[in-house]
């Protein structure tokens, strides 16, 4: 572990400017996000989504975008997860991507809420059977005592709903939107200068800043 310390990655590939930049960072991330897509690096879609419930606790983990629609990022979850719960507590939230193949980072910080029933619904019944039924088997976030128990709810929700394609949507399952107030796009650059645009929602308007590193 001592040699952690010492690990060094020097970042070269590319610069971002001011000057360069789209005036609406959605646009800017749509540019990012595609040029992710093209290269293949691995698992696009990845975010990590920061919380915050009642009491001032933060929690993280990764989930999956699912769509930026209306300017506002799109993931679905269990409601009754950790942090469904805490989104339900305090809406206040943090997405970042992150393509180290790219050298590149965005952060996101907004507002969530859930999206409409409707489109909870189109949505689920467009996953594989497989992941619907997961959807239906697990109690996400709560503790249980092995796997088994987890297989055993899964073969009970095949034969509950084994005349039905697709199931339909549990209640507790479902998709937020997240509508930001600030968006920050990092360009690593050599000896740790890297390049930082920051842009910040003000009276639903846009101003653009360039941060030091």
């Amino acid at each position: 572990m001592s040699s952690i310390a010492h690990i060094r990655t020097e970042y070269s590939r590319a610069t971002l400017d001011i000057s360069e930049v789209h005036q609406n960072p959605i646009e800017q991330f749509a540019l990012w996000f595609n040029e992710a897509l093209a290269a293949q690096v691995p698992e696009p879609t990845a975010m990590h989504l920061c919380t915050v419930n009642e009491s001032g606790r933060p929690s993280g983990r990764m989930v999956l975008l699912k769509g930026v629609e209306n300017s506002r990022f799109v993931f679905y979850t269990n409601y009754q997860s950790r942090k469904g719960r805490d989104l339900d507590e305090n809406p206040a939230c943090a997405l970042t991507f992150f393509w180290p193949e790219l050298e590149r980072q965005v952060r996101i910080e907004g507002l969530a809420k859930r999206v409409s029933v409707e489109q909870s619904d189109a949505y689920f019944q467009s996953r594989p059977r497989s992941s619907q039924v997961g959807a239906w088997s697990s109690p996400q976030s709560t503790i249980i005592e092995n796997r088994f128990i987890l297989e055993e709810r899964m073969q009970a929700i095949e034969k509950r709903f084994e005349a039905q394609d697709p199931l339909p949507r549990p209640h507790q399952w479902g998709g937020y939107e997240v509508d930001p107030t600030l968006m920050e796009f990092w360009q690593g650059r050599p000896n740790r200068l890297h390049d930082r645009i920051l842009y910040l929602k003000m009276d639903n308007q846009w101003t653009i800043s360039r941060l030091a590193p």
